[in-house]
């Protein structure tokens, strides 16, 4: 087992089977050493990832729809290029929240991804990143998230 899967367990989590694509688009497309992942959404098996951040998802609850996010994510790039210990740096990240006009706590919300990046990736993780409201998104969830990341 790879170095970071094993991380990845050591912190409770498992890494899912990579989504396929809900559209007319690609889960990663590759340029050189980058990968460019399209926006993920939190599972979709209940409501609990749905609505609008603070109001109908809280914000712990946001949180953890990102951190779930983050292995969906981490299981397209495992997809796309099998091993996630050829994962050089987490570039970037894009969060955007489903949220209230007079919602801003966006950071804390997205802080679910990056926080989990660092804590598997260590300094690899460390990552430039938008955090940002939005009125809407696809199918009402509550959270959001795109990535660049750089590989082998």
């Amino acid at each position: 087992m790879s170095t970071i899967l094993s991380r990845i367990e050591e912190l409770g989590y498992t890494l899912p089977e990579a989504p396929a694509p809900a559209g007319s688009y690609v889960n990663c497309t590759r340029s050189g050493n980058l990968l460019f992942l399209a926006g993920g959404i939190p599972p979709l098996t209940d409501d609990t990832y749905i609505g609008k951040v603070p109001t109908d998802t809280s914000v712990e609850v946001a949180q953890e729809a990102a951190r779930l996010i983050t292995l969906n994510r981490l299981a397209v790039v495992k997809e796309e290029i099998g091993d996630l210990d050829k994962i050089t740096k987490i570039v970037n990240v894009g969060g955007f929240v489903n949220s209230e006009p007079d919602f801003y706590q966006h950071p804390a919300v997205i802080n679910g991804c990056s926080d989990l990046l660092v804590e598997i990736f260590g300094d690899k993780g460390i990552h430039s990143r938008t955090a940002m409201g939005a009125a809407a998104l696809p199918l009402n969830v509550s959270v959001e998230i795109n990535m660049i990341i750089e590989v082998q």
